[in-house]
């Protein structure tokens, strides 16, 4: 409870409060924009917030997270092009709707779910992240190196590219994990006489390459590409006839947003698309999906805003991300000198519940910003993305060389930017390498003391019970699928094809 009270008292600092409304209206601009995304955002920010104080720090990243994610929807609606990925399915009937002169409507519909759904994402990650993390309290050496390979494997199932090349990218981010000299044996390893290799390669300038400078490269190829807009008069409060036919799909979205986001390397996107599906399932007109109905908005823009929580549940309580996001946070945290983890939530209380209040209220602060701002954050969507793209260049140059002062941060963020973007050409994520990047360093340090720990008998993992259900439901997530379709019947996987 003191925890509790302290975190809240942390939210009463005028200056973080001016911070938030100023990450939230970043993070509204981010959303509109076509291409840039919560993650990217976040990427090019996670330097700057270096020189802040943790909570202030990890805030700011937060409140990207949520405000991006919500405004999306704004280009869904008004442009049939999402801001974000997480609002994909809502063009399907946000963009019908604003054809029909209804736009208003739509954004005001849009805004009021993804704020029940993040309020609800929030309460549930306060009740579930502790609980968590006081289960886990228990850990060992052993059972957190079984936890770190499972989230490993859950690698195959993010990102957009097919599950052997996800596994490929993870691999690859753990492989520059194990750059630099290793604690336990002090022995280097790929530094090829590099000093500035020494520590290893740095998180933050990985991710601004990633996710910043590749996306600048895929974009470059859509300079000239022209999108119809939509007029938008004003953003309008759903009516009480609204409420009534949207209020159990808000709800149900709701819970599917927060479980699908506590599962590892899930998120948003996925969320987002069993929200739509689960809506037009249990709606009495499912025939209206696709055509404008407002059902499908709300339920697409619920479950993507309350998997932003539920993200949050395992990279706080376990240190395992739960998104892309999730994973540029979770560096901030380590940049920081912050462990999560069980005893974050007894050392550090008071940490983890002011970022849970600053989260609750970037929620309800985006929901003033979405009503009163949206007519005006929609016309950033008319910036040239000839002047766009080099700013955002610009940002990621800056930010990588603001870590260390270094202009090896700079090669190393350009390099990443490049390989990036030669994934995402020939169909591999980028996501699964980012977080292969932070899990690796995680996994050979668990791995390291779980050998000390057992006196090099690594047999001996298997004797743990916990450990053993960490290797089994690894092996399940790795091999499950491939097993699963061997053993249906040959009728079934014809009818597949």
């Amino acid at each position: 409870m003191d925890g509790i009270l302290n975190g809240l008292l942390a939210l009463g600092d005028p200056q973080l409060l001016i911070l938030l409304l100023m990450a939230t209206l970043g993070g509204v601009v981010i959303g509109a924009l076509p291409g840039l995304n919560a993650t990217t955002g976040a990427a090019l920010l996670l330097p700057f917030t270096l020189t802040m104080e943790p909570i202030p720090a990890i805030a700011v990243l937060t409140a990207i997270y949520c405000s991006a994610t919500f405004a999306g929807a704004i280009t869904a609606i008004l442009i049939n092009t999402p801001g974000t990925s997480a609002s994909a399915t809502t063009c399907l009937d946000g963009y019908p709707m604003a054809m029909r002169g209804e736009a208003g409507r739509a954004l005001g519909m849009a805004v009021v779910s993804s704020t029940i759904g993040g309020v609800l994402s929030v309460l549930c990650l306060m009740l579930a992240a502790p609980l968590l993390a006081r289960a886990a309290y228990h850990f060992s050496p052993p059972e957190y190196f079984a936890l770190t390979l499972f989230g490993l494997s859950m690698l195959a199932t993010i990102g957009d590219g097919s599950p052997v090349r996800n596994i490929i990218a993870g691999a690859l981010g753990v492989l520059l994990a194990l750059v630099g000299v290793d604690n336990l044996t002090t022995v280097e390893r790929f530094t090829f006489g590099s000093h500035e290799l020494y520590d290893g390669i740095g998180f933050v300038p990985v991710m601004i390459g990633l996710f910043g400078i590749s996306e600048l490269l895929v974009q470059s190829s859509a300079l000239d590409q022209i999108r119809e807009r939509i007029k938008l008069n004003a953003v309008k409060l759903p009516s009480r006839e609204d409420y009534k036919k949207v209020w159990k799909t808000i709800l149900r979205s709701s819970g599917i947003g927060v479980f699908i986001g506590i599962l590892p390397a899930e998120g948003a996107t996925v969320a987002s698309m069993i929200g739509y599906n689960e809506a037009r399932r249990w709606s009495k007109t499912p025939e209206q999906f696709g055509k404008g109905a407002i059902e499908g908005i709300a339920g697409s823009e619920a479950a993507n805003n309350a998997a932003t929580g539920g993200a949050m549940v395992p990279t706080l309580a376990l240190g395992i991300p739960g998104s892309a996001t999730a994973a540029v946070i979770l560096a901030g945290l380590m940049v920081h000198g912050l462990r999560p983890g069980p005893a974050m939530f007894t050392e550090q209380a008071e940490f983890a519940y002011a970022i849970f209040w600053s989260m609750l209220f970037v929620n309800l602060l985006f929901l003033a910003i979405g009503l009163y701002g949206a007519r005006l954050f929609a016309r950033i969507t008319l910036v040239p993305t000839q002047i766009l793209w080099p700013c955002v260049f610009i940002f990621s140059v800056v930010g990588a060389y603001a870590l260390e002062q270094s202009m090896f941060d700079v090669w190393v963020a350009l390099i990443s930017g490049v390989l990036g973007y030669l994934m995402r050409r020939y169909g591999f994520s980028v996501v699964p390498l980012a977080i292969g990047l932070i899990l690796g360093g995680m996994l050979e340090q668990r791995l390291g003391q779980s050998m000390v720990m057992l006196d090099e008998k690594w047999w001996l993992l298997v004797t743990r019970p916990l450990t053993l259900f960490f290797f089994v439901l690894t092996a399940l997530a790795l091999f499950g699928p491939t097993v699963w379709r061997i053993m249906r019947p040959e009728s079934a996987r014809q009818s597949d094809q």
